[in-house]
């Protein structure tokens, strides 16, 4: 994880889009991905179909805006397009890895961008390298182009069905040939994936917000294990597999996922405000004012605030200019130097109690940083309430969570860090809190809260080893 930023990290995001006629595709795609930013910022990439029936690849380091410019976007033309934006978790953060990738076979040129965390790369890896296999890259969206490639003799249908079969763990990803676009999630629906339909085509995306940014309407979310297949003769669908249940990742709805996102049936925005009130319901405190961490904790904290009937009010503004590219200063400047990405409205602070709302915490340090800032700008009291559970287990779905032994919640007890922030009281949203908040309509991943995962997870010499584990209801 990034030094500088204590919340744990998406993968990326994913983005296709096909229509009939023109060539506007890769100006689409990417409005798309610069509405899923927020979901990868160390790379981007579109792969269109070049008015020839070629395709073609545009991909750098950097934010959307860096990669691309309006003289870029100018030469970039065609009727389909991917486009990705990239967190990496497998594989470093060089050009090699940003995506899409391409691959030649005998469908034509193949690519694809992909958004999840395959849990059996590495042995499928070993694999293909012992058949002669060679991989210019170090992340597992490559495994899954290999193993497309080579049954690509079987055709389309088959050559996806067959790899869906081998790969395991979570994935949503778009693909292109130059017939089609093709949209995939995974068995288990852990990544989001959904589909839109736009004036004369169709649009794939991680997010509905993404399809709000280039004009189409949300169809409806890609099911868990299907593969949707859009061509000339509209979408097709099939299903990789008859074993599939809906596991959303719960993470999704508490901080990954734009507030103006629907994912699976339900609002973001209103799940994260639910989960204020249920957090006000479960523990609440006498103050004077709520407020929220920006950005991911100020919904949750409007959500207290209607509840509690609390007043509402910002106490630590973000410099909404500071990205990647701000420079990290050393070890002993940078608790000086918090203060350059979020600062205190000591107006509304000064002598007041303050229950301070952020939607998680995983190692602790940036918490106790804005505590120790609402202290210091004359807090009277703060208490601190989170607006999910506590982050006990690592990821292996696609989110860098750290290992156990950086989890702060995995080896103190609630006591031990509400001495560590510095706060007068400390509570977490229950995950049966959570698993109401967000509507409790189907059994959500809640991994890394519970170590309860669609899939069981092992770690044997050094590789992942899934196997099928039995589910018990949410909230044990």
């Amino acid at each position: 994880m990034n030094p500088r930023d204590d919340h744990p990290h998406e993968e990326c995001g994913v983005f296709g889009i096909r229509m009939e006629e023109g060539a506007a595709a890769p100006r689409l795609a990417y409005y798309g991905i610069y509405a899923l930013q927020h979901r990868g910022q160390e790379s981007a990439g579109i792969a269109m179909v070049r008015p020839d029936g070629s395709i073609g690849l545009h991909k750098g380091m950097g934010l959307v805006a860096e990669v691309f410019s309006e003289q870029t976007l100018a030469g970039l033309e065609g009727h389909a397009a991917i486009a990705h934006t990239r967190y990496s978790t497998t594989g470093s953060s060089t050009l090699e890895n940003a995506q899409p990738l391409l691959a030649q076979s005998k469908l034509g040129t193949l690519a694809i961008a992909h958004n999840g965390n395959l849990v059996n790369a590495g042995v499928l890896r070993d694999l293909l390298e012992e058949t002669g296999t060679v991989f210019h890259t170090t992340n597992d969206s490559e495994v899954i182009l290999n193993l497309i490639s080579r049954r690509a003799r079987k055709g389309l249908e088959t050559a996806l069905t067959e790899t869906l079969q081998v790969i395991q763990g979570s994935y949503a990803m778009v693909l292109l040939t130059p017939e089609y676009l093709i949209g995939v999630r995974d068995p288990r629906g852990i990544r989001p994936l959904c589909l839109g339909e736009i004036e004369g085509g169709y649009v794939l995306a991680s997010e509905s917000c993404s399809l709000d940014a280039v004009g189409a309407r949300l169809v409806r979310d890609v099911e868990p294990g299907e593969i949707l297949i859009i061509g000339k003769e509209g979408v097709r669908s099939i299903m990789s597999t008859e074993r599939t249940f809906l596991s959303t990742c719960s993470f999704e709805y508490i901080y990954f996922s734009r507030p103006d996102s629907i994912l699976d049936g339900t609002s973001v925005y209103l799940a994260r405000k639910q989960a204020g009130r249920i957090l006000f319901r479960e523990s609440p405190v006498d103050a004077d004012l709520v407020s929220g961490v920006p950005d991911s904790g100020i919904v949750a904290a409007e959500g207290w605030s209607e509840a509690s009937g609390m007043p509402y009010a910002q106490t630590l503004i973000k410099n909404k200019y500071v990205g990647r590219s701000f420079i990290a200063p050393a070890q002993e400047l940078r608790e000086r130097t918090v203060h350059v990405k979020l600062n205190v409205l000591r107006p509304n602070v000064a002598g007041k109690r303050i229950v301070l709302i952020d939607d998680s915490i995983v190692r602790g340090t940036t918490s106790s940083r804005l505590v120790q800032m609402l202290r210091e700008a004359g807090a009277r009291e703060v208490h601190f309430r989170i607006a999910s559970p506590p982050v006990r287990y690592p990821c292996y779905f696609g989110i860098d969570i750290p290992t156990r032994a950086e989890l702060v919640a995995a080896n103190k007890d609630l006591e031990e860090i509400r001495k560590m922030l510095g706060v007068d009281s400390l509570a977490y949203l229950s995950v049966e809190g959570l698993i109401e908040a967000i509507g409790g309509r189907h059994d959500y991943c809640t991994g890394c809260f519970t170590g309860m995962y669609p899939l069981s997870a092992a770690i044997e010499r050094g590789k992942y080893v899934m196997e099928e584990s039995p589910r018990t209801p949410q909230g044990r």
